[in-house]
């Protein structure tokens, strides 16, 4: 049976979405199942094998959408294989240097397999007013700082670890949900 990997991201400016069908591309040409989707359009996270969450940070935080997805389905998350993402940093070398508020406690909350911050990008075109001037208040550096090498290989590194061979808490949940199916 062949694994079903779900990619989810909250974006503002589509930069994350990007980074998410990097990932996605790269799983699906290892030839697992993804469906890639926005954060806020996933309705049940049962019938996937494995997740990918990520989300754009802004002022130090996810956005809600991802947020809502992670705290939601926590319980759930905790029982499959789980990586999470931030994107959002800009500037050579990337700004801020500190995780999002709150990523360690989704990290042990999900039992999550590791979680990874990317560069961002800041295209002023693609920003509000009220983003312009933030942006110029901070004095923010304009540009795609995203490393997609380094995303390519997060995704490779995901890849392998669900190619390993199942542990047993895996292989137990396997038997229990067929169990369960008869």
């Amino acid at each position: 049976m062949t694994m079903q990997v779900l990619v989810a991201t909250a974006s503002k400016h589509g930069a994350t979405s990007e980074i998410a069908a990097e990932i996605a591309r790269v799983l699906a040409r290892r030839g697992f199942v993804v469906v890639d989707k926005p954060a806020d359009e996933v309705d049940d996270i049962e019938r996937f094998d494995a997740c990918v969450i990520g989300s754009a940070v802004y002022m130090g935080r996810w956005l809600p959408a991802a947020l809502a997805l992670v705290t939601r389905d926590a319980a759930e998350l905790a029982q499959r294989p789980v990586w999470l993402f931030s994107s959002g940093p800009i500037g050579d070398p990337p700004q801020p240097e500190t995780d999002p508020q709150g990523i360690a406690e989704m990290v042990e909350r999900t039992a999550a397999r590791g979680h990874r911050v990317f560069a961002g990008r800041l295209n002023p075109e693609r920003l509000g007013l009220s983003e312009k001037v933030i942006a110029g208040m901070l004095r923010a550096p304009k540009g795609d700082f995203r490393d997609f090498a380094a995303i390519t290989a997060w995704a490779e590194q995901i890849a392998n670890q669900l190619d390993r061979p199942r542990d047993a808490f895996d292989a137990t949940r396997e038997a229990l949900l067929t169990a369960a199916a008869h």
